[in-house]
């Protein structure tokens, strides 16, 4: 379930992103708290997995990312304050296990660098759309245009990102170093015209699988 979800996910920022003619290069960045070096006791484990679109220009880097059991608004879980989200960011590095490294890019609390402008959008998921572990999550996206950065460019960072030297990062109310982080990975560079209809093709084939999904469900019949 979550794979299909991540798919139609993947196919529908293919028809925003990349519909205009130019391919996009995509990274794709799994989230736990292991890429962290964290441990989240007494509460459910945050992970995610978040997708980013590099145009072919290399002007703007767009993104949408799933979190879960991380709260945005502070009232998604009861009985602690500890998994409040308090800032997310990319930034420059390579792989763990190693130190965090600084803030390239903020998109949430401090510093936040997407103003130019602000692109980001964020919604809480409702439980329907929540994978197994999960028990609450949002979404959020936004883009990085080429001159936005902290102390430096996404033109500057392009290489860095594309080496695989780069991640996502949210950190928490008890976690201020980071809580879920990922790795930002190339997953493909595809040509225009066969990755419009790859997504449509996905998007099609989810369309039919959800008109199944619920034709079967017992209070359809």
């Amino acid at each position: 379930m979550r794979r299909i979800r991540a798919a139609f996910i993947v196919s529908l920022l293919i028809l925003v992103t990349g519909s205009s003619g130019n391919a996009a290069t995509i990274f794709t960045a799994n989230l736990n708290n292991a890429q962290d070096n964290v441990t989240v006791v007494g509460r459910p484990a945050s992970f995610g997995t978040a997708t980013f679109f590099l145009n072919d220009a290399q002007t703007s880097m767009t993104f949408t990312a799933l979190i879960y059991n991380i709260d945005l608004t502070g009232s998604q879980s009861s009985g602690t304050a500890s998994d409040n989200l308090v800032a997310a960011h990319i930034h420059s590095g390579p792989n763990p296990p190693n130190p965090n490294n600084g803030v390239v890019w903020g998109f949430f609390g401090s510093p936040f660098n997407d103003n130019n402008p602000n692109d980001v959008a964020m919604s809480v998921l409702p439980a329907a759309a929540l994978p197994i572990g999960a028990d609450f999550g949002f979404t959020i996206s936004g883009k990085w245009d080429a001159l936005e950065g902290n102390g430096t460019t996404l033109t500057a960072q392009i290489p860095n990102i594309i080496a695989g030297n780069a991640y996502i990062n949210f950190h928490t109310t008890q976690f201020t170093g980071g809580e879920a982080r990922g790795q930002l990975v190339v997953a493909a560079t595809p040509e225009p015209a066969s990755l419009f209809m790859s997504a449509t093709s996905i998007l099609a084939g989810f369309g039919y699988w959800w008109h199944r999904k619920r034709c079967s469900r017992p209070d359809r019949a």
